[in-house]
């Protein structure tokens, strides 16, 4: 048998072992980034097709950890992606699928999870698990007994970032804390955010609760497809009545944590900034996802976590976002 008989064959047994293996009685194969294996690997996972998650980014090339554009470089970073929602593409990216803490922009999930399955309009009540005693935790201030609606909530979780009010939200959504975080890990699952746990509502510190940016850009990608999200985080402030356990009323006025918002920092040229969150923890450092518009309105998430201070990530978000000019 001449060599080239031999390789067709080879090749031909190849295909039929592997349609044969994709093709498996009542399952299919996901590719999912496998952050453990190597940059460029692969882990197949094997899940019967009702439990198929949708591709939210099928045409992203997720097997890169980085992405270079011309010679930019993100500084005193760990990590940072700029995606364009439009194209279904990776403008930018470095380390987007390193395992790293996220601290409060675990509050798009939260918010993600509220929204999915809770009403604008049911009414929550705080118990105990409003009091939180950390040092430095951003808090609203709430008290067993305390009730507002779920989109009074959600302005209050996803403007001021409020560690009180995500455990708030995620007791009367899920039933309890650990219910709701088993939700949002659910949710990551199901988008494809397999580099991500979640082990509470809020994002304070917690050595098993992480993503990657490339996890982040599907989560938040998911959120901004919810009105009630990108309405709030398009505002510089937010001013509500809630009531405490005997009904009396309670004013509460907070202002927005994105220092774009607030007019601290140039915002990037030729780029509207839609909104976005904010997070701070000494184990996670700087860190902010922003949602964007271009001057033809097409949409952009940008995301930087572990930036080394403020100025840092606000300085470095202005340059990658100017990317796309």
């Amino acid at each position: 048998m001449k060599h080239t008989d031999k390789k067709a064959i080879a090749l031909l047994l190849c295909v039929i072992l592997t349609v044969f293996f994709l093709s498996g009685c009542g399952t299919t194969l996901q590719a999912a980034y496998d952050e453990q294996a190597g940059n460029n690997s692969y882990e197949l996972i094997t899940i019967t097709t009702q439990e198929r998650a949708t591709s939210f980014a099928a045409d992203l090339a997720v097997g890169e950890t980085s992405v270079s554009y011309d010679d930019f470089e993100i500084e005193n970073a760990s990590a940072a992606g700029l995606f364009d929602l439009t194209n279904n593409e990776v403008v930018y990216a470095f380390n987007m699928h390193a395992r790293l803490y996220m601290a409060s922009l675990t509050k798009l999930m939260t918010a993600l999870v509220a929204v999915k399955y809770g009403s604008l309009d049911q009414t929550l009540t705080a118990s105990s698990s409003v009091i939180i005693t950390e040092s430095g935790a951003q808090l609203a201030g709430l008290r067993a007994g305390d009730t507002m609606t779920l989109e009074q909530a959600l302005n209050i979780l996803l403007i001021y970032s409020a560690n009180d009010v995500a455990n708030l939200i995620a007791e009367n959504i899920g039933g309890s804390i650990e219910e709701f975080v088993e939700m949002m890990n659910e949710e990551a699952n199901a988008l494809g955010a397999t580099n991500t746990h979640f082990t509470n509502a809020h994002g304070l510190h917690d050595d098993d609760h992480y993503t990657t940016v490339y996890d982040l850009y599907l989560i938040f990608q998911e959120a901004v497809k919810y009105e009630a999200i990108t309405q709030i985080i398009s505002q510089s402030s937010y001013s509500t009545t809630f009531y405490d356990v005997n009904g009396t009323a309670k004013t509460l006025s907070v202002n927005t944590t994105n220092a774009f918002f607030k007019q601290l920092y140039e915002s990037p040229e030729n780029i509207t900034i839609l909104g976005g969150k904010t997070s701070y923890t000494d184990q996670a450092g700087q860190c902010l996802a922003l949602y964007a518009k271009d001057v033809n309105g097409n949409p952009y998430i940008g995301i930087i976590l572990k930036s080394a201070s403020r100025d840092d990530v606000y300085g470095q978000m202005k340059l990658m976002l100017e990317l796309v000019n």
